[in-house]
C-alpha cells in the first residue's frame, strides 16, 4: 500500500497556486510528489513543478484518503469509454470528478504544448487516445453506453489507424453531437459507415495545429 502523504507534503499540495497548480517546496518534497503521480516537472526552464489532475483532485478533496500511486496525469480517475461491466456510479460526486479531471487536462495542455495552447490535445492525450477522447465526451455531458449496446450512449474504441479512435453511438443525432464536442476539444472527427454492419461511427484524431 502506498504510504500516506507526510504533513509537509500535504502542505505543499494544499499551498499550490489555485489557478496554475504551481508548487513550491523542497526538491525532496517535489520529487516525492512526482513519484506519486501528483506533480510533474515542467520540461522547459525554470523547470517548475505543477500539480497533475490527480494532484488537483487531492487538493480539492477532503483530507483522509491515501493517494494511490498511478502514472502521472491519470491518478485514480478513469474516463468512461462505454460498455464497462462495472462503471463508476453516476451522481454529483462523479460530475465533480470528471470536471476536475478535464480542468486538469486543460492545465496539462497549457503546460506541455510548446505554445501553451489549450485548444488542442497534448502529448499525454496522443499516447492515451481512447481515454482522452472519452474524457472529452464525458466532460461535455455525453452519456456513455452501458452493457447493452442497443440502449444508446457512446463507446470509444481503438482502431488500427495511428492516432485515431472510433466513436460509436446508435443515435445519429447523438453521434453528430459527439463529433461537435470532439472538434471543440481539439480533435478532427469524420463520420463513416462500416461496410459489413452498416453502423455509423466517428473516426477521430487529435488535431496538431
Amino acid at each position: 500500500m502506498t504510504r500516506p502523504l507526510t504533513a509537509a507534503q500535504r502542505r505543499v499540495v494544499e499551498a499550490a497556486d489555485p489557478g496554475t497548480g504551481r508548487l513550491t517546496g523542497t526538491p525532496a518534497q517535489l520529487a516525492a510528489l512526482v513519484r506519486r503521480g501528483l506533480a510533474f516537472r515542467h520540461p522547459r526552464p525554470p523547470h517548475d513543478h505543477f500539480l497533475t489532475p490527480a494532484g488537483h483532485r487531492l487538493r480539492e478533496a477532503e483530507p483522509a484518503p491515501e493517494p494511490v500511486e498511478q502514472p502521472a496525469t491519470t491518478g485514480g480517475f478513469a474516463a468512461r469509454t462505454g460498455g464497462e461491466e462495472s462503471p463508476p456510479a453516476d451522481g454529483a460526486a462523479r460530475l465533480r470528478e470528471v470536471r476536475s479531471a478535464w480542468q486538469g487536462m486543460l492545465e496539462l495542455r497549457r503546460m506541455t504544448n510548446p505554445d501553451g495552447a489549450t485548444d488542442r490535445p497534448c502529448g499525454w492525450e496522443r499516447a492515451h487516445l481512447v481515454r482522452a477522447a472519452a474524457l472529452a465526451l464525458e466532460a461535455a455531458g455525453h452519456r456513455p453506453a452501458g452493457a447493452d449496446p442497443e440502449a444508446g450512449g457512446y463507446r470509444v474504441r481503438e482502431t488500427p489507424q495511428p492516432e485515431a479512435v472510433a466513436v460509436y453511438e446508435p443515435d445519429g443525432t447523438a453521434l453528430r453531437a459527439c463529433a461537435v464536442t470532439l472538434e471543440r476539444a481539439g480533435w478532427q472527427a469524420g463520420e463513416y459507415t462500416e461496410p459489413r454492419t452498416r453502423a455509423r461511427y466517428l473516426l477521430a484524431s487529435p488535431r496538431r495545429v
